[in-house]
């Protein structure tokens, strides 16, 4: 039988908020939030509130973090640690960078509190429907401890590593193919514009491609980003995925041109997807180029 763990949030906001909703309907939660509004939401849909940190410190066995920043981890953090009870944890949701999980982690030990960096990708339709992935590095016992507690939240997750930081060194991994799609769909959609092509019903296209192919996820299926060896499975499947990108990126970069239209990461990802890929092209006596 899993352990039933008492449970505290700590930041109600758009992913804060449904994320302990989710948490309050499964587990016994305390709440606190600067908002008065947040906290009387959270009452209403079954938490407990409590008026200070500390008193939501002494009620909690699993205290959650999702605040804005850095500095407003460690605020909450420091307000915590001590008036937890030896051996309770700290998972901080928030997106901080990892040398400050590494440094709070440490600080917890001093105080015999384990804290879990546990960043989260989903946003607030993944929190509001429970779908969040949650990212967590730290201690594999209490990463245990933590994963049963908080799946009402999270229907992926994962560890990341060992240590504290690891977490969030995912997150920002995850986050970089996200941020540098967006940009490269705003390139795409110049190139759609300047071509007269409707670039809201280009974005309908995207959608539905994307939700059947699984979109940029769709090749990160191997464990490591060296060369692929010719006698390797995944060599065939990467060099069809090689030969088609290369061919339409150049129909599209000869578009753009055509146009005066520039595509900056179109030209980098001409340049280097094979490379990426793990089949870079070879001269005839076997060179990389």
């Amino acid at each position: 039988m899993s352990e039933t763990l008492r449970l505290g949030y700590v930041g109600l906001g758009n992913i804060g908020g449904p994320m302990a909703a989710r948490l309050a309907a499964a587990s016994p939660t305390t709440v606190f939030d600067v908002s008065d509004d947040a906290v009387a939401r959270l009452v209403d849909a079954g938490a407990t509130a409590a008026d200070t940190l500390a008193d939501l410190a002494q009620r909690s066995d699993l205290v959650s973090i999702c605040v804005r920043e850095d500095a407003q981890v460690r605020d909450v953090v420091a307000d915590l640690i001590p008036h937890l009870a030896p051996g309770s944890l700290i998972a901080v949701h928030s997106t901080i960078a990892p040398a400050t999980a590494s440094e709070q982690a440490a600080l917890c030990a001093e105080h015999d509190v384990l804290l879990l960096d546990a960043p989260i990708s989903g946003g607030a339709p993944g929190a509001q429907q429970g779908r969040l992935a949650i990212m967590i590095g730290g201690d594999r016992g209490a990463y245990e401890r933590a994963k049963a507690a908080l799946a009402p939240a999270g229907d992926m997750i994962v560890h990341a590593g060992p240590n504290a930081g690891d977490g969030t060194r995912m997150k920002l991994a995850r986050n970089l193919l996200h941020f540098v799609s967006f940009t490269a769909t705003a390139e795409a959609a110049r190139l759609a514009e300047a071509a007269g092509i409707d670039i809201a019903k280009l974005g309908r296209v995207v959608r539905h491609t994307d939700a059947i192919t699984g979109g940029a996820g769709a090749i990160m299926l191997r464990d490591t980003t060296a060369a692929i060896a010719p006698d390797d499975f995944w060599f065939d499947v990467f060099t069809h995925v090689r030969d088609l990108g290369e061919k339409d990126l150049s129909l599209a970069l000869d578009l753009a041109d055509s146009l005066g239209v520039d595509l900056p990461l179109g030209r980098r990802a001409r340049t280097d997807l094979a490379a990426g890929l793990g089949v870079p092209h070879t001269d005839s006596q076997g060179d990389e180029r």
